[in-house]
């Protein structure tokens, strides 16, 4: 996998994946923290939106699957236009 993936450049579709486990990685760093100094986790999705469960599971089915986006990259023009490595097959 190339480096030059971990920057904000890419189509809007890559970097909205981004953000979805950027927050879905603070919520379960959130729920394991609260779990150990509280006891009870703060699931910060869940105090947003825990009135709304069909919401909130919406939620968090977007963050899995931009997990899964993020694991195998987006292969657009625009995400492998910045890096000559990927377009050209080559590992940095």
């Amino acid at each position: 996998m190339c480096n030059c993936h971990k920057n904000w450049a890419g189509c809007t579709i890559s970097i909205v994946a981004k953000v979805l486990v950027i927050v879905g990685g603070l919520n379960w760093g959130l729920v394991g923290l609260g779990m150990l100094l509280t006891g009870d986790g703060w699931n910060v999705v869940n105090m947003l939106l825990g009135s709304i469960p069909t919401l909130e599971s919406i939620v968090y089915l977007l963050v899995g699957i931009a997990a899964l986006g993020s694991i195998f990259g987006c292969k657009c023009k625009k995400c492998m236009e910045g890096c000559g490595a990927c377009s050209t097959g080559g590992n940095m």
